[in-house]
């Protein structure tokens, strides 16, 4: 099992869109691996299409006010 981890704060700071980077780590994920995205805010879209896509979604909110959310496939 291998876990890519993706800090998208950076990105959003700078109004880039971290869709493209979210769909590279997707794309590499094995079956028995996970992502974990570490956002300013609950990423609501990306757990509803990637819930329908099969994932199991556990966001947990973060000390200092950041999202951590981890997705594995079911």
């Amino acid at each position: 099992m291998k876990t890519y981890r993706l800090d998208i704060r950076p990105l959003v700071a700078r109004g880039e869109e971290p869709f493209p980077a979210i769909q590279a780590i997707v794309a590499r994920l094995g079956p028995a691996d996970e992502m974990v995205i570490i956002s300013p805010f609950l990423p609501a879209p990306l757990i509803e299409r990637m819930q329908s896509a099969g994932y199991e979604i556990s966001p947990e909110l973060q000390g200092d006010g950041s999202w951590s959310t981890r997705f594995r496939r079911l």
